[in-house]
């Protein structure tokens, strides 16, 4: 710990850090929130005041050191100030996802016993309402936007703004207990409790120390040269372990300003505006980003699209070696130059990448195209691999060394293991303390040595030391014939197409693959606006027949991909059904970060899958959903089951 410590600079905590910045940056921006179409600011100085006065409320309220605080709303100044408040009168403050169902925030407030919550608005308070008589420890309610809230009762329901009066108010009758508590804060502190996505049961509670947090903040951001001049924008949900380092780690041990948007709808319009020197998205968000960009070109006129495509092709061949500082001609960089001024900067721009120094993509496999795509714009898009249990960074790709097939070398301080039979294990300083009243799953995951089982497989190349993923570890099976069944590595492939959303691919124990796929509704329906194609809902425009013909045609290109691979050359799609409905958290299928639910959806849809393999050609189903409302009902639909050409392996033809 003494090491440690001192590698931090003896700032053992984030409440530390945040005195540290009040002085060193007192008159540097903070967060900046976009509220009326108006960018608010907060210096450093003043965010300190901001969170002073919410602890000292906290502590007037009644809240003790150990309690429990959730955390519920979108991205917003008032929402990290709670957590570092929290943190700062030592409590541990619990991020839960916004859009979660009743049901869902009652499990993670009961099973934390969190005595207090901070929630946006009105849509929160009736949820938690609705659960308290189930919550026997919960006492107080904290609410940032009070529309529509004026008749309710108040005796445990307060306005943040009066919570932070009430501070400021009561200053002197407790900053004497906020400085000892504060004081007392140390790398074994407890930092956050953050809840992990329940792929195959009920979510588990993270416990993260300072030292995880500070100490993988610190290491990732010497890694990529951070430095209190970056800009990002925070509208990742707070729940989740990558905004609470990009958002809150990072941000604290830099000094760096955090951004939020105004809503989920001007979020790509406020990205623009503030123009990012540091960005996070997943696959998705880059995905559907170039499917809109092309999706505009084809409307653009024939001059417009011409030079788009010729300079875009231009880039792939040169943009990532200049990128990466490789040898390029002159000629091609005044020709790239030129590209830079007609295309590449006004389209970067667009979307609010011109000012990216650093981008990162994870939690999926980016497709090769997409991901070449932006780097050939100039643009530093890179991957990392990692999970909660890691505080995020276990391996990360260094400039110079980006490739879309790995997911980089270690982070700093990380040390990686992988077993004979492939499976991934880590040790590092942002190994979490314990899951939460789980000491079964704890051992499970962590050894006495501190090494942690990721749960995927994979393999370290040797030479460049990159690490490779092939899949989740408990996914991997055998087919029927003893050939690998990796379904994720068919599914990712499929996923690349800007018309397809979702893939899940069934064949563990089987004789041959079989998977359902959903349709993109905003990709697919463009197309369908562009070749005067009627439909009325997604489920009629996902069974059309040159839908199920285009998807048909990816399939078996997919297939063809898959053949290359000796190893996985057995997992070739055979038949195929595009589903009536999305995959949806709200219905349990996938979870609030889109991992798919691969038993809860094969139970879901047992006949689906056995009419997939019994050789049917159709198939009449009724499947219950989820309205917004949270009301029950069912849709009915017949589905078409397509056979998908495979391509014969010569090793598997002799041996037959």
């Amino acid at each position: 710990m003494a090491q440690s410590s001192q590698a931090a600079g003896g700032l053992m905590s984030i409440p530390a850090l945040l005195q540290r910045n009040a002085t060193l940056f007192a008159d540097k921006d903070a967060y900046r929130e976009k509220e009326f179409g108006i960018w608010q600011r907060w210096t450093w100085a003043e965010t300190e005041k901001e969170i002073e006065a919410l602890a000292l409320g906290f502590i007037n309220l009644g809240v003790s050191e150990g309690d429990f605080i959730a955390i519920i709303g979108r991205n917003r100044p008032h929402f990290y100030w709670s957590m570092v408040a929290a943190q700062s009168v030592g409590a541990v403050p619990v991020p839960v996802y916004q859009d979660s169902a009743s049901e869902e925030m009652e499990y993670i407030l009961a099973h934390c016993g969190a005595k207090y919550a901070v929630v946006e608005d009105q849509e929160q308070v009736d949820k938690i309402i609705d659960i308290q008589e189930h919550l026997h420890q919960f006492e107080h309610m904290i609410y940032v936007d009070p529309r529509g809230l004026r008749k309710y009762d108040h005796h445990a329901l307060h306005r943040f703004t009066d919570i932070q009066e009430q501070g400021r108010a009561s200053y002197y009758e407790w900053i004497e207990d906020l400085k000892g508590r504060r004081e007392k804060l140390d790398y074994d502190s407890t930092c956050v409790m953050l809840y992990t996505s329940g792929t195959t049961g009920k979510p588990k509670g993270v416990v993260l120390s300072n030292r995880n947090v500070v100490e993988s903040a610190k290491n990732s951001s010497e890694f990529d040269n951070l430095r209190q001049e970056e800009e990002i924008l925070s509208y990742l949900p707070m729940a989740w372990v990558g905004d609470f380092i990009f958002s809150i780690g990072q941000a604290y041990w830099c000094g760096f300003c955090v951004n939020c948007p105004e809503s989920a709808e001007t979020m790509m319009t406020d990205l623009r505006e503030i123009g990012p020197t540091y960005f996070f998205a997943p696959p998705r968000v880059f995905e559907t980003q170039l499917t809109n960009v092309m999706i505009r070109m084809e409307d653009a006129g024939k001059f417009k699209r011409r030079m788009f495509l010729h300079f875009l092709e231009f880039a792939k061949k040169v943009g990532g070696r200049i990128l990466d500082g490789k040898p390029v001609s002159l000629g091609e960089r005044l020709k790239y130059g030129l590209g830079n001024l007609l295309v590449y900067g006004p389209l970067k721009d667009t979307l609010g990448y011109g000012r990216i120094r650093v981008g990162y993509t994870a939690g999926e496999a980016i497709g090769p195209e997409i991901f070449d795509f932006y780097r050939s714009l100039g643009i530093n898009l890179k991957q990392l691999y990692g999970q909660t249990e890691a505080t995020v960074f276990i391996t990360a790709q260094p400039d110079g060394e980006v490739r879309a097939d790995t997911v980089g070398v270690p982070s700093p301080d990380v040390e990686l293991r992988i077993t004979e039979e492939g499976r991934i294990y880590y040790r590092s300083p942002g190994v979490f303390v314990e899951y939460y009243k789980n000491p079964e799953s704890t051992a499970d995951t962590k050894d006495a040595e501190g090494w942690v089982d990721t749960g995927d497989a994979g393999f370290i190349e040797e030479g460049s030391g990159h690490l490779r993923i092939i899949d989740r570890a408990k996914d991997v099976g055998k087919m029927a014939d003893g050939s690998m069944f990796a379904p994720k590595y068919v599914e990712n492939k499929l996923k690349f197409y800007p018309d397809i959303l979702e893939v899940v691919l069934f064949g563990n124990g089987r004789d041959r693959c079989v998977a359902f796929i959903n349709i993109d509704l905003s990709a697919v329906g463009n197309w369908a606006e562009r070749n005067n194609i009627a439909y009325a809902s997604y489920q009629e425009l996902a069974g059309h027949p040159r839908v199920l013909d285009t998807i048909q045609e990816h399939v078996e290109a997919v297939n063809k991909s898959v053949a290359e691979d000796p190893m996985l050359s057995g997992c070739q799609i055979h038949r195929f059904v595009v589903l009536h409905k999305e995959l949806d958290a709200d219905d349990g299928e996938l979870t609030r970060t889109r991992k798919v639910r691969r038993a809860i959806i094969a139970d879901k849809f047992n006949d689906i899958v056995e009419a997939l393999y019994d050789g049917s050609d159709k198939i009449s189903t009724e499947t219950e959903v989820t309205y917004e409302d949270g009301r029950k009902g069912s849709i009915k639909a017949t589905l078409d089951i397509r056979d998908a050409k495979v391509v014969q392996v010569a090793s598997k033809v002799a041996a037959e």
